[in-house]
């Protein structure tokens, strides 16, 4: 069993770091809506720090990133935004502390550096979810996620696919989030474990040769044979290529999935959008996927 952080409280300290890029704005409405959740909300040094791109330098990220992990006071760890960055210094990371007392982690996009190293090496759930720097564009569905993840009150998502699913029932843990972060995940420490598990990705600003490539590469990898499920996020703002590629994304996606007979859904409500519903990594979800109707139950 994937260990659960225990769940928030009113009262409760949460602390905001910002592991990878700097902030290019402030984040006071985020952490007034945090305040109103009636949580106490602490500003890392690397929140509104600056080194080039990076919010600080590595040593400052690091630093700050390992006080909230050792901080048996702090009850969940946000991270203000992704970019990128948090690869830098995942290795310098001490999770001694952290694993006797886990708590909450919760980022997406570059983060997911983190989220798979807390899978696969504390062997700790985790969310995927908005971030701060999201908060003013986010659906009020997908800010309430992030709460009900957080506070542990039980989810259900519905919604319809565009694209054709295929139709299937899975009971599984749930692991995944950026295709590029978790491709370059593969082969060190913070590789999680796919095997039986249900999968979801998503991805942002790629071509579709490079989501083309990844997918194979994970596949080559053994990563998608083994699946009870996968779950097809967000893969938007996809760059132009000179010459067409002849696939969309979801047909690419299909085309290496297809002789697999796990059940497979598409334009699922998470990733580079307002409406990023939160994922819990580590938890164990009921997936139910028709034609064009999927349903998500936490279990």
């Amino acid at each position: 069993m994937i260990k659960q952080p225990p769940y928030l409280k009113k009262g409760d300290k949460i602390a905001l770091v910002c592991p990878a890029k700097k902030l290019p704005k402030p984040i006071d409405h985020a952490i007034a809506l945090l305040e109103s959740w009636g949580l106490e909300v602490i500003l890392g040094d690397s929140v509104y720090a600056s080194h080039h791109q990076f919010a600080g330098t590595d040593k400052l990220r690091a630093k700050d990133v390992q006080r909230f992990l050792d901080d048996p006071s702090i009850k969940a760890i946000i991270a203000g935004r992704g970019g990128y960055g948090t690869i830098r210094i995942i290795d310098e990371l001490d999770f001694s502390i952290f694993n006797q007392h886990p708590k909450w982690v919760v980022g997406f996009s570059d983060i997911t550096v983190l989220l798979s190293h807390l899978i696969a090496q504390s062997n700790t759930q985790c969310i995927h979810a908005q971030m701060p720097y999201t908060f003013d564009e986010s659906t009020e569905a997908a800010l309430l996620s992030l709460q009900n993840s957080l506070f542990g009150v039980k989810q259900h998502y519905t919604y319809q696919s565009t694209f054709k699913n295929r139709t299937g029932v899975a009971n599984g843990v749930l692991i995944g989030g950026n295709l590029t972060l978790l491709a370059m995940m593969q082969g060190s420490v913070s590789e999680m474990d796919y095997d039986g598990k249900i999968l979801f990705l998503e991805d942002i600003g790629e071509h579709e040769y490079s989501i083309d490539r990844m997918l194979r590469m994970l596949k080559r990898a053994g990563k998608l044979q083994n699946l009870k499920g996968l779950i097809v996020g967000a893969f938007n703002e996809i760059a132009e290529e000179k010459i067409s590629f002849g696939q969309t994304v979801d047909e690419v996606i299909w085309d290496i999935v297809k002789e697999y007979d796990y059940p497979v859904c598409f334009n699922f409500p998470t990733g580079h959008i307002n409406n990023n519903l939160s994922m819990v990594l580590g938890a164990e979800l009921a997936l139910e996927v028709e034609t064009n109707n999927v349903q998500f139950t936490y279990l």
